[in-house]
């Protein structure tokens, strides 16, 4: 169904790509905008198309640069809100600062709920995210979220891989259900490992609950940001007998020093999605597979606009 002439898709800076192959699986133009910035670096963001009456959506990943990035959705927002637009919709592929979602010591900040705050403060009617660090951080906002979840994407790349001896693997405790949801799909095996943080970037795999023994281990996780969970996982299954070893994060940040650890680890193949556009060191390591999550977002924006149900795009997965 081809979306009708009231829809307005506007794109920011952190993912061009994506927002153009959304676009063309709706059949629509990407919104004409100018993004500027003034020589204090400031952002100055002004809709070229009119916009007035219109249903908007923006889309734009909260990735690095994060705070650039952030700024900029912040200012689209305010120009449609302030130039009529019957609705303006943000669509989020990356959330960041979605990993600071609680107070777990003292005087640190919640800042997905002020980030959610702002957003809503912009004056957005909506957002649709996918993969949100938690689940909960939907709760943090004051608007209605539409969640879509990358799993139907990365879960038919491999069952038409059609890997043998399949042994799904959690790389935490905290993302059980994800894996449980992935092993019921592929018809495999689980697995849970164990882990403790020592620090912020280092990750020590403690024990593994389940057997790889001459398996192919799958290791599914929301994102890949430094890269300690799953190349520490990826040891532990090696030592313990797996075979080949494959990794999918919705979200490839592959932050700090990720790179080298990746490298050095025993990983057959990595699958990300193009929520954040791979620098060139990533697309160097030569194992990395991309997959679009373009018609994806496409759908469930055509559905918004379509006053239709988002959820049902997830029925049979």
């Amino acid at each position: 169904m081809k979306a009708n002439d009231e829809m307005k898709i506007f794109t920011g800076q952190g993912n061009p790509v994506l927002t153009k192959a959304i676009c063309k699986y709706l059949d629509v133009p990407v919104g004409d905008a100018r993004i500027e910035q003034f020589p204090d670096t400031e952002k100055m963001v002004k809709c070229l198309d009119d916009v007035r009456g219109r249903d908007c959506f923006i889309v734009q990943p909260t990735c690095a640069p994060v705070d650039t990035n952030l700024m900029e959705l912040l200012i689209s927002i305010d120009a449609l809100v302030r130039a009529s637009a019957k609705r303006v919709t943000v669509v989020i592929p990356y959330f960041g600062y979605a990993r600071q979602d609680r107070k777990d010591e003292g005087r640190v900040p919640i800042t997905a709920k002020l980030v959610a705050n702002l957003i809503t403060s912009a004056g957005a009617d909506r957002v649709l995210a996918l993969d949100l660090h938690t689940p909960q951080v939907q709760g943090f906002f004051d608007i209605p979220v539409d969640h879509l979840s990358a799993e139907p994407v990365i879960g038919s790349y491999f069952r038409n891989k059609s890997i043998s001896d399949i042994t799904v693997v959690s790389p935490d405790v905290g993302n059980t259900k994800v894996a449980s949801r992935y092993a019921t799909a592929l018809h495999s095996d689980l697995a849970i490992i164990f882990k403790r943080r020592l620090t912020a970037a280092k990750i020590e795999p403690k024990e593994l609950i389940g057997t790889v023994e001459g398996r192919n281990v799958v290791m599914f996780d929301d994102m890949i940001s430094t890269g300690g969970t799953v190349c520490g996982a990826a040891e532990l299954v090696k030592e313990r007998g797996a075979r080949k070893i494959y990794v999918a994060a919705t979200h490839g940040v592959f932050s700090g020093d990720c790179i080298k650890q990746l490298k050095a680890a025993p990983i057959d193949e990595i699958v990300v999605t193009d929520t954040i556009p791979l620098r060139e060191e990533v697309k160097a390591l030569g194992k990395v597979t991309v997959l679009s999550v373009a018609e994806l977002l496409g759908e469930a924006i055509r559905r918004i606009h379509c006053d239709e149900s988002v959820s049902s795009m997830f029925v049979n997965w």
